[in-house]
């Protein structure tokens, strides 16, 4: 990593990638370019070779770790990137032959997460990931991975630096699990407690950079961080927002999801994509003007059914149609909404899908109340029920949109409008 007087300089960087045909190894490339910019990089190149089969000690052919070579003595090249997981074997026989420090995409989003991780509990997560990783590719004393000097793949959340003694591992990823133990015993309660409220949540989730955050933040005016980087939300917010129809609903942002997501991750964030995959609706946002829109969605739905979002409404929300230059072209959903959240075009038809999902179907009432029962007034105004209010000579008389919970209270004095 290079200094200044007063600022770090992003490191130069080549991506590499090896063409199996396991997976679009194009488009996987390309997003591995926004990860390493997003995790402070500075990408300068990509190579790829096509292989049928990794090679057990370099990754790639000998012939292509020669060209490596070259181009980073040539390019002033700091750091490799590969575009797969690598073993420790790998990493160190590429580091001494090309005297380039090498990472893995596993280790470069780690490391994004890591800078990410602002809560407690995500602190937690990304640690942990990282120590289970960490932990079997420590060889001997650990020599390829001691030399910590800084950049990425060195640090852990918090910007410490990442301890490498495995014992020191085992104490700590034991500690870590505990914590974790108690975190989602607090969140587990904050779900019975929306739970028994009644409260009804909505989750937003979808692929990294989708325009989450932005959304939220129009919905809620939440001060989520929106940045158009890969990752910038890490830790679930949580607002309330209320519907056109008067119900207050609670809106949850999620992490971004990334194709290939190591697996070591999906593990330690389960509980904060649990959280999304049993809300009571799930807005499955992607960016409509990316090719890769409709891989997006499906990646989506197959992750929250593999964490049991079972028969629960999910509504594709076809964000940034603004840079959709030919709608002909752009992807094609059943039941999707398309909107703007950059220039808050489609937000009304949105929010409107979110009320005809609603778990419980409202019912609009009018109800003379006796002054003695105005204390029902105030349940309704609480539960966010109460359309209009007027006193006359018999009482209070309350114009109100309830569920089947609230019609109990009102039924008694409901009149013919």
């Amino acid at each position: 990593m290079n200094y200044t007087e007063n600022q770090i300089l992003p490191e130069r960087t080549l991506l590499v990638s090896l063409d199996t045909g396991e997976y679009d190894a194009e488009s996987s490339l390309d997003e591995l370019w926004e990860l390493a910019k997003s995790g402070g990089a500075e990408p300068v190149a990509t190579m790829m070779q096509k292989r049928p089969a990794p090679e057990t000690a370099t990754c790639v052919g000998s012939g292509m770790v020669q060209e490596i070579r070259t181009f980073c003595e040539n390019n002033e090249i700091e750091l490799i990137i590969f575009d797969r997981e690598l073993t420790p074997t790998q990493i160190r026989n590429l580091e001494a032959e090309t005297d380039v420090r090498v990472v893995d995409r596993t280790m470069l989003i780690l490391d994004i997460f890591a800078q990410r991780a602002q809560t407690r509990a995500g602190k937690v997560q990304v640690e942990m990931a990282q120590l289970k990783y960490l932990l079997p590719r420590l060889s001997g004393k650990g020599t390829a991975l001691s030399r910590l000097g800084g950049g990425i793949g060195t640090r852990g959340p918090g910007e410490t630096k990442l301890e490498t003694d495995r014992r020191h591992i085992r104490r700590r990823i034991e500690s870590l699990r505990e914590q974790l133990k108690k975190v989602e015993t607090s969140r587990h309660e904050t779900q019975r407690r929306r739970q028994k409220d009644g409260t009804v949540t909505v989750a937003l989730v979808g692929y990294t950079n989708a325009g989450k955050s932005t959304l939220m933040n129009l919905l809620t005016q939440a001060g989520v961080l929106a940045e158009n980087k890969l990752f910038a939300t890490l830790d679930p917010t949580a607002r309330a927002l209320k519907l056109p129809g008067g119900k207050t609903v609670m809106l949850i942002d999620t992490v971004g999801l990334v194709r290939r997501l190591p697996h070591h991750l999906v593990e330690a964030f389960k509980s904060t994509l649990e959280q999304a995959a049993t809300a009571d609706i799930i807005l499955n946002v992607c960016d409509a003007s990316s090719p890769e829109a409709r891989v997006h969605l499906d990646v989506t739905n197959e992750i929250l059914q593999s964490l049991g979002s079972g028969e629960r409404p999910v509504i594709p929300v076809l964000n940034k149609w603004d840079l959709v230059e030919n709608p002909d072209d752009a992807v094609h959903v059943p039941g999707a909404v398309r909107i703007s959240a950059l220039k808050n075009e489609g937000i009304d038809a949105l929010l409107q899908a979110v009320e005809d999902n609603l778990p419980v179907k409202t019912v609009e009432v009018t109800a003379l109340l006796p002054f003695a029962k105005s204390g029902i007034a105030a349940q309704l105004r609480q539960a966010g029920a109460l359309l209009s209010e007027e006193y006359v000579a018999e009482g209070l008389l309350v114009h109100a949109r309830v569920e089947p919970r609230e019609l109990a209270l009102v039924e008694p004095y409901r009149v013919e409008e």
